[in-house]
């Protein structure tokens, strides 16, 4: 009997909390999602929304992506929470950096996928975490990068630059109605990476409510080309259920009059 997969369902995989240890000694917690009968075909690690407007590991598309790929699509994929940052699976030492120490975390988390002889690693990040990717991401052990609702609010040319000379492919998943950067202005920012997709997403909001779907058929093509989409919407094994109550204080009207912190002008990330 085939169940619908819903929001709340998680299909069968190998799912381990793990911790990263970042250069400047902050311990990181996170999880791993493996494929539980096979060898995993892609990786993809994830880097989350500002948390100081509730960005986590565990938010939508990330659980989303934990809770499926790995059955749906044979995806490995290890989420975490940057430093300062809580979720269901507990706190990360150290405090939010406005993107400046957050690259002792990006380059933990690649780190983790490589010694733990993940293939093929992907970074997806999401608002914040686009840029995290983009002033962070391009190390040898990255295939490329996908980035949704990307606000260019931290990230200089100079980081587009860099990774326009590496060539390495990158996505940019952008919604219609985002309350940053709009798909016509993506096109022009996102011209200066030659190999850049810019894919415009009809009816897109920035949090991607309802578009789950649509943008987890994206990632994996881009991470996983052999593997057929749109991936199944229905499921014929054991499926369980999350637990949604956990995330009701992360709503966006939560955080509707937080102010959205600026780059650190006076603390440029070094580039080392």
């Amino acid at each position: 009997m085939s169940n619908h997969i819903r929001a709340n369902s998680i299909l069968p995989a190998h799912r381990e909390d793990i911790e990263l240890h970042t250069a400047d000694g902050v311990t990181l917690v996170g999880e791993l999602a493996r494929p539980l009968d096979r060898e995993p075909v892609a990786t993809l690690v994830c880097l989350h929304p500002l948390p100081t407007h509730g960005g986590m590991m565990d938010s939508h598309i990330y659980r989303k992506a934990a809770w499926r790929l790995p059955a749906l699509a044979g995806v490995a994929v290890l989420r975490f929470n940057t430093r300062g940052t809580s979720s269901v699976r507990g706190t990360s030492g150290g405090s939010f950096s406005a993107a400046v120490d957050e690259k002792y975390d990006v380059a933990a988390a690649i780190e983790y996928a490589e010694f733990a002889d993940l293939p093929n690693i992907w970074l997806v990040g999401w608002s914040f975490g686009t840029d995290l990717t983009l002033m962070y991401g391009l190390d040898p052990a990255v295939s490329g990068a996908i980035l949704l609702s990307p606000p260019l609010r931290f990230s200089k040319p100079e980081h587009l630059d860099a990774w326009a000379a590496a060539g390495k492919p990158v996505t940019a998943i952008i919604p219609e109605f985002d309350d940053y950067l709009r798909p016509a202005e993506a096109k022009e920012r996102f011209a200066a990476i030659p190999q850049c997709e810019v894919v415009p997403v009809d009816g897109g909001k920035h949090l991607w409510v309802g578009d789950a779907e649509t943008i987890l058929d994206e990632i994996v093509r881009r991470v996983a080309p052999d593997v057929p989409t749109p991936l199944p919407r229905t499921w014929d094994g054991p499926i369980e259920t999350g637990d949604m109550n956990a995330y009701a204080d992360r709503t966006v009207a939560a955080f509707s009059e937080v102010e959205v912190p600026k780059p650190l002008r006076d603390q440029r990330p070094s580039q080392d």
